[in-house]
C-alpha cells in the first residue's frame, strides 16, 4: 500500500503527463518526501522568529559552531556557508547558476522550458536517482559496445536491468545509428532506456551534427511506435570538443521532440571545474510541465534523503565560489588548451604508419581518452605486460582494447608512451613472455 503522500505524487503526474507515469518504476511510485524533521525544519526557517529549535546543528550567537583549527584553512569563507547541512537538492543559488551555464553553453536551451538542475554527489549518484525512479528489474538498457562499466554496478545489478548492447562505430567509423535503432527495436519492451555519453567513454568520440540528426530521428521513429524512452545524456566530459562535433548536449535536442521521450541530463563540476573529489554533480529533468517537475523533485528529494541525506556543502559553497570568479573562464580554457595540445600530438603521432601493424585508434575527437584497438595480442595480457615491464598503466576492456587517459600523461611523454605501447606489443607477438 502506497503511502498517501506517493499516491498524491503519482496523480500528478498522471494527470499531467501519463506517459512519465507509465516510465515510473514501483520505487519511483513509491517515493515520497516525508514531513518529517528536513520538511520540518525547512518551515521553522521561514517562520521561527524568537527560536528554532529544530535540526541538530549546534550554533552559537546565531552561527554554527566549528573549530577554529577547522576554520582557519577556510577563513575566506562564511561559517554559514560550510558547517549546515545543505538542503537536500542543493544550494538553490548554485542551482540557479548552473542552470544559466546550460543555457548559454547549449544554444538550443535557449528557447526551452526545464528543469533547475538538483545538486547530486557527483555523476554516479546522479544516475543512481535516475534508476530509483525510471528502473525496473528487466527493464532493458540501451548501451554502445563501448561503455564505462558503472553502468552495470547502477543498472544492472542494483535494480535488475538487462543490458542491451549495440557496436559504437560502424564499418566507416561512424556513430552507428542503425545498430542503435536495431537493439531499441529488438528489446520488444513498452519502455526503454538509452544511455548517450558524449564525449563518450572510453573511446573519446563525440558524434557529428548529421550523425546526431540521425540519433534524433531514430528515437522520434521508435517513440511513434508506442515506446516509451527515458533518454540519459551523461555529460561527464561536457565541454572537451577538440574538433568539429557537435558542441552542445544531445539533452538540448531531445526536450519536446517527443510526449514519449523523457530527456535526462547527468552531469557537474566534477570534470568540467577539474574538480573530482569535490562530488558536484546535477541532475536535469527535461520536462516543461510545471507540475510533474515539482512532482518528479519531490520523489528526487526523497531517494536523496533516503540514501546520502544531502550532499556536501562545503563543495557546494566552493563551485558556486569558482563559477562567479571574474577568471573562471579563462582558467578554465587554459586547463581546456593544455587537453587539446595532448589531443592533437596524439593525432598527429598515430598518422603515421610506424605502429599500425599493432594498433589502430578508434574515432576520438573529445573527451579525456582515446582507446587503441590491439590487433596481435590480447589487450589484458598487453595490459599486464605494460604495467609489469614497462610501468605504464592502462585500462584494458574486451579482448582487443585498450584505454589510455591522455588527461593524465605531460605533452611530452606521448610519444615515449605510446613507444612503450608498440614495443610491447612487439615482445608479446614473439614469444610467451612470464609475468
Amino acid at each position: 500500500m502506497l503511502n498517501p503522500l506517493a499516491l498524491e505524487l503519482n496523480n500528478k503526474i498522471e494527470d499531467n503527463d501519463a506517459y512519465i507515469y507509465q516510465m515510473l518504476s514501483s520505487l519511483g511510485r513509491s517515493l515520497y518526501f516525508p514531513k518529517g524533521i528536513v520538511s520540518q525544519s525547512t518551515e521553522a526557517l521561514q517562520k521561527a522568529h524568537k527560536f528554532n529549535a529544530t535540526i541538530g546543528v549546534a550554533t552559537k550567537k546565531e552561527s554554527p559552531m566549528y573549530l577554529n583549527a577547522l576554520q582557519s584553512k577556510l577563513s575566506a569563507f562564511d561559517p554559514k556557508d560550510l558547517y549546515p547541512y545543505a538542503p537536500p537538492t542543493g544550494k538553490m543559488e548554485l542551482r540557479k547558476i548552473w542552470k544559466e551555464k546550460l543555457i548559454n553553453e547549449n544554444p538550443s536551451l535557449s528557447d526551452k522550458n526545464f528543469g533547475i538542475p538538483i545538486v547530486t554527489n557527483g555523476l554516479t549518484h546522479g544516475l543512481s536517482i535516475v534508476a530509483d525512479l525510471f528502473v525496473e528489474k528487466g527493464d532493458p538498457i540501451i548501451l554502445p559496445d563501448m561503455y564505462w562499466d558503472n553502468y552495470n554496478l547502477t543498472f544492472d545489478f542494483r535494480h535488475g536491468s538487462q543490458t542491451v548492447i549495440y557496436p559504437l562505430f560502424s564499418s566507416t567509423d561512424k556513430f552507428y545509428v542503425e545498430a542503435m535503432e536495431e537493439a531499441m527495436l529488438l528489446c520488444g519492451k513498452s519502455k526503454i532506456i538509452l544511455m548517450l555519453n558524449f564525449p563518450n567513454n572510453p573511446t573519446g568520440y563525440t558524434p557529428y551534427e548529421e550523425e546526431v540528426r540521425g540519433i534524433i530521428e531514430t528515437i522520434i521513429r521508435i517513440a511513434n511506435s508506442g515506446v516509451n524512452i527515458i533518454v540519459v545524456a551523461d555529460d561527464a566530459y561536457f565541454g572537451q570538443f577538440y574538433e568539429d562535433s557537435i558542441k552542445e548536449s544531445i539533452f538540448s535536442r531531445l526536450i519536446g521532440i517527443h510526449p514519449r521521450v523523457l530527456p535526462i541530463k547527468v552531469d557537474g563540476a566534477t570534470k568540467e571545474e577539474y574538480a573530482w573529489g569535490f562530488r558536484v554533480g546535477f541532475l536535469t529533468f527535461g520536462i516543461q510541465n510545471k507540475e510533474v517537475l515539482e512532482a518528479l523533485e519531490e520523489k528526487t528529494l526523497a531517494s536523496i534523503r533516503s540514501t546520502i541525506s544531502c550532499c556536501s556543502h562545503p563543495s557546494q559553497t566552493f563551485i558556486l565560489d569558482v563559477l562567479q570568479h571574474p577568471d573562471f573562464k579563462a582558467q578554465r580554457k587554459s586547463n581546456f588548451q593544455i587537453m587539446k595540445s595532448r589531443w592533437q600530438r596524439i593525432k598527429e603521432i598515430l598518422s603515421s604508419s610506424d605502429y599500425t601493424d599493432a594498433f589502430e585508434p578508434y574515432p576520438f575527437n573529445s573527451g579525456y581518452f582515446i582507446c587503441l584497438r590491439i590487433k596481435q595480442v590480447d589487450a589484458e595480457l598487453l595490459r599486464e605486460y605494460l604495467v609489469n615491464h614497462y610501468g605504464v598503466g592502462t585500462i584494458s576492456f574486451g579482448h582487443n582494447n585498450l584505454r589510455l587517459a591522455f588527461s593524465s600523461v605531460e605533452l611530452e611523454d606521448l610519444d615515449k608512451l605510446f613507444v612503450c605501447i608498440y614495443q610491447a606489443c612487439k615482445e608479446l607477438e614473439k614469444k610467451t613472455v612470464k609475468l
